[in-house]
């Protein structure tokens, strides 16, 4: 197993990515009541860095000020360990958050279609991205560009739909179990392979 995977085990931490609307902070709070994990929601760290909102800093500084911000506050937030991270949505399109992510923990995409996205966000005026004249337009626009990098990255996709919260919460679960099982008993073997081939 390569270093990077191992760490990531090793941290403890679940990361969660995906769309704005896609449900990081709802599944991410109740996931991390249930592995007893601490909770943190990277744009409410933001926020309670600069004592302002998002839309503030999106007004002020523009989205590349935002993402320099953005960029300061995930490094510092993967120094932690056995937390549940729900990241902003524009969090991965950056290679060097990228690069902090897949160090950070074991990533989880949760992924919607644009139809529920959009259904869960209409009406929410704190996404400045979306403050545009047509955000159903813009929000398909965004997912284009942005699906692929997460798949990218992603240890784990599972799609939120329409199901109920409490069932997708229990397959989420199985599903880190599973890839921390199988990656454990990969590193294990490897461990063992080096010490074999160790000259004597």
């Amino acid at each position: 197993m390569k270093s990077v995977e191992a760490n990531k085990l090793n941290t403890g931490n679940i990361i969660l990515i995906g769309m704005m609307g896609s449900g990081k902070t709802t599944v991410g709070k109740l996931l991390a009541k249930q592995l007893h994990k601490d909770f943190v929601d990277c744009d409410e760290e933001i926020q309670r860095r600069t004592g302002v909102t998002i839309p503030h800093i999106f007004d002020v500084e523009g989205e590349a000020g935002f993402r320099i911000r953005e960029a300061s506050a995930l490094e510092e937030l993967m120094q932690r360990q056995n937390i549940v991270l729900a990241t902003g949505g524009g969090v991965p399109l950056s290679e060097g958050n990228r690069e902090l992510l897949k160090r950070g923990g074991v990533i989880v995409y949760l992924k919607s279609n644009v139809h529920d996205l959009w259904h869960r966000t209409r009406h929410d005026h704190n996404r400045p991205l979306l403050q545009t004249a047509d955000p159903r337009a813009t929000l398909q626009v965004l997912y284009e560009k942005r699906d692929p990098i997460y798949n990218s990255i992603a240890d784990i996709v599972i799609h939120t739909g329409k199901q109920n919260v409490q069932i997708l919460l229990t397959k989420l679960q199985e599903l880190i179990a599973e890839y921390q099982s199988s990656n454990k008993s990969k590193s294990e073997s490897l461990q063992y392979a080096n010490i074999e081939r160790r000259p004597s």
